[in-house]
């Protein structure tokens, strides 16, 4: 091992402390990224609920304005 004197360490210790830096700087990375996927998964559920209930509302509202089968419009290709 060599010793630098100007540094006040080997150049073997200087890189195995740049290394734990890298790698704390990499499991801070990670944590932000876990939780903004499970924030986006969440989100992504209550979008995915709202989206059922309003269709559920648009069925309902469909169901009551065209009651008789014979007053809904035709599709839009005929």
């Amino acid at each position: 091992m060599q010793h630098d004197p100007a540094t006040g360490g080997s150049a073997l210790e200087r890189r195995l402390i740049e290394l734990e830096t890298r790698l704390a700087f990499q499991e801070h990375a990670l944590a932000e990224l876990s939780q903004a996927l499970a924030d986006a998964r969440i989100e992504g559920g209550r979008n995915a609920e709202l989206l059922r209930h309003m269709l559920s509302d648009l069925r309902k509202v469909r169901t009551e304005l065209y009651a008789d089968p014979a007053d809904e419009p035709p599709p839009p290709h005929y």
